[in-house]
């Protein structure tokens, strides 16, 4: 059943609308894409059928020549039958998999459905096989389910798995930042280089590898630098852990408010602060000057997709000049967003939810300069001359940080440039 349900208007922001109905969303699994990439000794087996297979192969481009850190674990209908021992061919699969691969120090087995559909419960298949490989290789699982999941979520589930098995931190240590999100290896490097020139020690949440994964404890700050990990939030709290409310570093302004709001935590003076950002800001603010010309006074729609929309929404309203008319994420965690949305201009409408139906009949009533959206949407929106950025692109390239601002807004101007060269 499709609706719009009870209206709320926060302190701080746009009235939120919460939409219920058909959904048009990626798979949770997609996430592996790029966390294979950034845990380099970790491998993901996906337990699921040959759809979950050509899904992953599919969203990653993989190469016939790549051995990637990757696979299906297939289930065929024996075993959803219940006709077969699952945890016997598990355990094969997976022996199978580390004896050909010693280099794999982490291994994810990864639900593509819920429990009850692939008739395995992966929780405890990891905790077995994670004794019998131990300490050669850790096992742990989560689930990636697109029933379950929306695509940035995966990431959130991958993490929170990672928290219980994070060394310990003493209660004695010194008050220590830990960054938590998949970055880009280039954007984390430059992110340690700034947090090390304020005098603050940054570790990082992934690891890129499976024996350098960051301890906690109660004196652990952590800051998000992505907005969908609500879920590793929790986690990190459990143990002890203290979030830093920030907006996200996106644009020269939200990577300023996102790296002052650590900075203040951590006592830097305001002179080691501003002399450790200033050359990266300088940067920013010109490369943003070129792509504003650009972008500016263009209108722009969100269908949810990535937990990133009320971000870039005010990346783009504030820094290059666009006007978001219609913003909607598929969850609004209130809590992880409240810096985020007192930035959104009052105007916009923020829709948490998804009712695809009644967003594409305001996006068709709109007809926005720009529609970010999921691959099933934009082909079709592109037949009928809107143009499209696909949603999962902001996730596969690097966006966050100063050296990363101007391309995050050249992301935008891609798709009006094409269809200037497509008209005749």
């Amino acid at each position: 059943m499709n609706e719009s349900v009870s209206i709320r208007t926060p302190a701080d922001g746009p009235t939120v609308h919460h939409e219920r109905g058909q959904r048009s969303v990626f798979c949770g699994l997609t996430g592996i894409v790029w966390l294979h990439r950034k845990i380099q000794d970790a491998f993901f087996l996906v337990v699921g059928s040959r759809t979950c297979a050509h899904l992953i192969q599919s969203a990653a481009g993989v190469m016939i020549f790549a051995e990637p850190r990757f696979a299906t674990a297939i289930l065929d209908q024996r075993d959803l039958a219940g006709l077969a021992d699952v945890h016997d061919e598990l355990d094969s699969v997976v022996g199978r998999l580390l004896e050909r691969r010693p280099d794999i120090k982490l291994l994810f087995l990864v639900g593509s459905c819920p429990s009850e559909v692939i008739k395995i419960d992966l929780v405890r298949a990891a905790q077995r096989l994670n004794a019998k490989h131990a300490p050669n290789a850790r096992v742990i699982s989560y689930s990636g389910s697109g029933i379950e999941k929306t695509f940035t979520e995966g990431e959130d589930a991958c993490l929170a798995a990672l928290v219980p098995g994070l060394p310990a931190e003493p209660a004695t240590a010194a008050p220590s930042l830990m960054v938590v999100g998949a970055l880009a290896d280039v954007v984390e490097d430059q992110f340690a280089v700034l947090f090390k020139e304020m005098g603050i020690d940054a570790r990082f949440l992934p690891a890129r590898r499976a024996d350098s994964m960051p301890a906690v404890g109660p004196n652990t700050r952590f800051i998000l630098a992505q907005p969908f990990l609500a879920e590793t939030t929790r986690a990190l709290e459990a143990r002890g852990a203290r979030r830093i409310a920030a907006a996200y570093p996106l644009g020269a302004e939200g990577t300023t408010l996102w790296l002052k709001a650590a900075a203040d935590t951590f006592n830097v003076p305001s002179e080691n602060f501003e002399a450790a950002i200033a050359p990266g800001l300088a940067r920013a603010q010109m490369t943003l000057a070129r792509q504003r010309e650009k972008l500016s006074g263009k209108t722009i729609f969100f269908f949810p997709d990535s937990q990133l929309e009320i971000p870039l929404a005010r990346f783009l309203a504030r820094e290059v000049g666009m006007k978001p008319i219609d913003v909607s994420t598929p969850y609004l965690h209130r809590s992880l967003m409240a810096e985020e949305l007192a930035l959104l201009p009052p105007e916009v409408r923020l829709n948490e939810g998804s009712d695809v139906d009644a967003q594409l009949d305001r996006c068709r009533a709109a007809r926005p300069d720009i529609t970010v959206c999921g691959l099933g949407l934009a082909n079709p929106l592109e037949a009928e001359g809107l143009t499209t950025k696909w949603a999962i692109e902001l996730l596969f390239t690097p966006i966050q940080g100063y050296d990363q601002a101007g391309d995050l807004a050249e992301l935008f101007t891609r798709p009006l440039a094409r269809r200037s060269r497509l008209e005749v």
